[in-house]
This record gives structure tokens, sequence and C-alpha cells, in this order.
């Protein structure tokens, strides 16, 4: 099985990073499903808005809830995000990597984009997933010894995306 993740510090750190790494992973020739996040500003708000493409071309979806600048707590539409599930769902079985931008709370919980990850490892495809600190121990207890970390090197985490991705004798 081969399942790797970056853990970047820094506010949408994984997610500019892991977008880069998906551009640069289909520039040259992998075919992915998944995930990328961006996290657009509105003028006059205080908190961004969350945006995920899914991979490989679309659609972007919108899974923040704009509850107000003095609203508390997850923004997270859980509806949409399930949405950005069943897209990549249906994406997987012709991809050769999934990459997941973010292990989050939905996912710490066995929900979002966890049964997906389980299912692509069974059938041979790779993932590689972004996790920040604070679901880095949910994310290992769910990976079970079996994730790689990568550093916050481009280059070395698409060999690793190109690597992962090379058929293995059975």
């Amino acid at each position: 099985m081969r399942l790797a993740y970056v853990s970047l510090p820094g506010r949408g750190a994984n997610d500019r990073f892991l977008a880069a790494i998906a551009g640069r992973a289909q520039a040259a020739g992998l075919r992915l499903a998944g995930t990328v996040q961006t996290n657009p500003r509105r003028e006059g708000r205080i908190k961004c808005d969350m945006d995920l493409r899914v991979l490989p071309d679309g659609p972007v979806l919108r899974i923040s809830e704009d509850r107000g600048d003095g609203a508390r707590g997850c923004r997270l539409d859980a509806g949409v995000l399930e949405a950005a599930v069943l897209g990549v769902a249906a994406a997987l079985p012709g991809a050769d990597l999934l990459l997941v931008n973010k292990f989050g709370k939905q996912e710490s919980e066995g929900r979002g984009f966890a049964p997906l990850i389980a299912e692509a490892l069974s059938r041979g495809i790779p993932v590689l997933a972004g996790v920040n600190g604070l679901n880095l121990p949910a994310f290992r207890a769910f990976a079970d010894g079996i994730a790689t970390p990568l550093p916050a090197d481009e280059a070395m985490v698409l060999d690793w995306c190109r690597a992962a991705c090379a058929p293995h004798p059975a």
C-alpha cells in the first residue's frame, strides 16, 4: 500500500503546495482523482471562502458556509463535501493517484474522504494527502503505520508520486 502525506505549517500552506503538485503531476501525464482547495477572499470579509476543485478537471465546489464574520466554529458544508467525494469516487477507477487536499475533522471521524482513501488503497491506487497538525494524530491512527511523511519539497513529492504510480510487480 502506498500512502503518503504532507503536513506544512501555516494557514493554507498544504492547499497551495498540493495544488502545485496536482498541476505538475497532471502535466507529467499522471491521471489524478481527488481535490485541491483554494481559499479566495472576498472584499469586506474577515474569513476566506473554501473552494474545492474536483480532479481531474472540475467542477469547483464551495464547501464553506457563509455564516457571517462573527460566526465561530466549523464553516464546512458537509453536504457539499460529500458531493465532492461522490465526484472523486466517479473518477477513481481511471486514476493513477488519489490526491486528498485535507484529511480533516470529517475524515478523522470516518466520514468525508476516509472511505475513499481506504478504497483507493485496496485497489492499489496510491494516495497523497494533506494533513494539518491538529488532525495529524487522527491521520496516523487511520493510517496504522503505513503512511510516509513527505517534506515540503515539490521535486521530492513528485518523485514519490511517479514512483508510487509506476507499475509494481504483483
